[in-house]
C-alpha cells in the first residue's frame, strides 16, 4: 500500500471519528448520564401546580377505605354511586347506530346544524325574538368550555367599550375554577364581584349590585344562568331583574354560562328563565352552552356557543359579521367539531318522543339530588349539629357549599375518608341513601371538635 493511500484512510477515519464525537457531545454522554440543556429549563417553563380537584380525584381513587365517599367529582352518580347513562341517550344511540346514512365525515366549522338550531331553541326559548329576527349565530363547540373560550376569544380579539377599562370580565367570587384559566390564557384582564356570604351561606346580592354599578361603563359581567358552580346559589326572578336594570344604565355586556339547563331545577324553562329575560330586555350578549351535565355527556364534549345582537336595522348584517369571525377563530382552533356527543343531542332535541323521555330523565337527575338534600339537613337537624342548615336546600344544582372552611374539609378527608374541594363544596351527586347518614356523621363530629377549640 502507498504512503499517500494509508494517510488518506487515516484521514478519512479521524474525520468519521471528529463527527462522532460532535453528535455525542450535541445529545449528551450516555456513559457519564450527563443529558444536553434543553431550551425549556425550570425558569423558562416552571413546574405547575396539579389541579387541585383531578388530584382530589387521584388521592380517593388510592384511598382502600371501604366507607370512603366522593363529594368532589362533578358527575351524576346514581344511588349506588355509579354513573348514569340516561335511558334517553341509550335510545338514540341505538338509533344512531342503525342509520344506514350514518359515516364519520367533517362536520361544518360550524357545527352539525340541526344541534346548532335546537341549541338555539332550547336556551332562547322557541318563541325568541332573537330567532324570529335572525339576531342569534350559533357555533358547536368542545362542551361549555370550549363555548367560554371561544366567547373569551372573541371578545379579546374584537369587543371594543367605551373607555379601555371597561375591557375587563367580571366574575363572582367564587366561581368555577377553570373561568380564570379561560380569560388568563386570551389575555382578557379579571376582576371579582361579590356574591357568596360566608355569614349567612346565601347570595350576597348588595355587594354583588354594588359592584355591578360602580364597574366602568361597558365591562363583560359573567354570569352563571341557573345552578351557580361552585355555592349552587342563584339569584331570584327579582334579583335577576334588578341586577339587568343596572347592566343596562350601564350599557354593560353579559356573558352568560349555563351548564346545568333542567338540570337544576328539573325544568328547562325555569332553568332558562334569566338569558330569555335578558334577550327580552335587547340586550347583546354571548351564551356558553354545556351539554355534560344535563345529558350526562361528559366525555362526548357537546356544547354551543351562542352570540345575540340587539335589535336594530342593522341585526343581521352584524351576525354576518360576527359569523364570520367566529368561523375563523374556530377553523384555527379546532377546524372541525367532534359529531357523536352532537349527534345524540341533536336526534334528542329534535323528536317530541325522545324530547319527553329526556324531560323525564332531567326530573330523576334533579329529583334524586333534591332528596339527598333534604335527607342530609334533616340528619344535620335531627343530630343538633351547631350551626344551621336551612342553605343545604335553599341552594339548587350539583353543588353545595356546605359551609366547612378548610381545617374542617382536612379533617373529613383524614379522619373520615370523606373527599371535597377544600373550599367547603360538595357535590349532592356523590350522595345516596348508602352514605348520607354517614357523611352528615362525620361533619357532625368535625363541625363540634372544631368549634369548641
Amino acid at each position: 500500500m502507498s504512503t499517500k493511500t494509508s494517510s488518506s484512510s487515516s484521514q478519512s477515519k479521524n474525520t468519521s471519528n471528529e463527527r462522532l464525537r460532535q453528535v455525542n457531545a450535541h445529545m449528551g454522554s450516555a456513559g457519564n448520564g450527563t443529558a444536553s440543556a434543553s431550551a425549556f429549563g425550570a425558569d423558562a417553563v416552571p413546574q405547575a401546580a396539579e389541579d387541585p380537584l383531578f388530584g382530589l380525584m387521584a388521592a380517593y381513587r388510592k384511598d382502600e377505605d371501604p366507607k370512603k365517599v366522593d363529594l368532589g367529582i362533578g358527575a351524576y352518580r346514581d344511588n349506588n354511586a355509579k354513573p348514569w347513562v340516561l335511558p334517553v341517550v341509550k335510545q338514540a344511540d341505538e338509533l344512531l347506530r342503525k342509520d344506514p346514512n350514518l359515516n364519520h365525515e367533517y362536520l361544518p366549522i360550524a357545527g352539525l346544524p340541526d344541534f346548532t338550531s335546537a341549541s338555539q331553541k332550547l336556551i332562547l326559548g322557541e318563541d325568541s325574538p332573537a330567532i324570529a329576527d335572525k339576531r342569534a349565530v350559533s357555533f358547536q363547540t368542545i362542551s361549555g368550555t370550549g363555548a367560554v373560550h371561544l366567547g373569551a376569544l372573541f371578545l379579546a380579539k374584537f369587543y371594543n367599550p367605551p373607555v379601555s377599562e371597561a375591557k375587563t370580565v367580571h366574575v363572582s367570587s367564587p366561581t368555577w375554577a377553570n373561568h380564570n384559566q379561560i380569560f388568563s390564557n386570551v389575555q382578557l384582564p379579571m376582576k371579582n364581584y361579590p356574591y357568596f356570604s360566608r355569614e349567612t351561606c346565601s347570595l350576597d346580592f348588595d355587594g354583588m349590585i354594588s359592584s355591578i354599578q360602580s364597574a366602568p361603563t361597558g365591562s363583560i359581567i359573567l354570569l352563571h344562568a341557573c345552578a351557580h358552580n361552585p355555592t349552587g346559589v342563584d339569584p331570584t326572578q327579582d334579583q335577576w331583574k334588578k341586577i339587568a336594570e343596572v347592566m343596562k344604565e350601564k350599557h354593560h355586556f353579559p356573558f352568560f354560562d349555563t351548564a346545568y339547563q333542567g338540570f337544576a331545577s328539573g325544568s328547562l324553562s325555569k332553568d332558562g328563565w334569566a338569558i330569555r329575560y335578558f334577550v327580552e330586555q335587547g340586550f347583546e350578549l354571548v351564551i356558553a352552552q354545556s351539554y355534560a351535565k344535563n345529558f350526562g355527556l361528559y366525555g362526548e364534549r357537546a356544547g354551543c356557543f351562542h352570540f345575540v345582537t340587539s335589535p336594530s336595522s342593522i341585526a343581521q348584517d352584524t351576525i354576518a359579521r360576527v359569523g364570520s369571525q367566529l368561523a375563523i377563530l374556530q377553523r384555527s382552533e379546532i377546524s372541525n367539531p367532534p359529531a357523536y356527543g352532537a349527534r345524540i343531542a341533536s336526534m334528542v332535541l329534535n323528536d317530541e318522543k325522545l324530547f319527553a323521555q329526556w324531560e323525564e330523565d332531567l326530573r330523576t337527575m334533579s329529583g334524586r339530588i333534591m332528596e339527598m338534600r333534604k335527607a342530609l339537613r334533616s340528619k344535620l337537624e335531627e343530630m343538633g349539629t351547631p350551626g344551621t342548615w336551612n342553605h343545604i336546600t335553599d341552594q339548587i344544582g350539583m353543588f353545595s357549599f356546605t359551609g366547612l372552611n378548610e381545617e374542617q374539609v382536612q379533617k373529613m378527608k383524614e379522619k373520615f375518608h370523606v373527599y371535597m374541594t377544600k373550599n367547603g363544596r360538595i357535590s349532592m351527586a356523590g350522595l345516596n341513601t348508602n352514605n348520607v347518614d354517614y357523611f352528615a356523621e362525620s361533619m357532625d363530629s368535625v363541625v363540634r371538635e372544631t368549634s369548641s377549640k
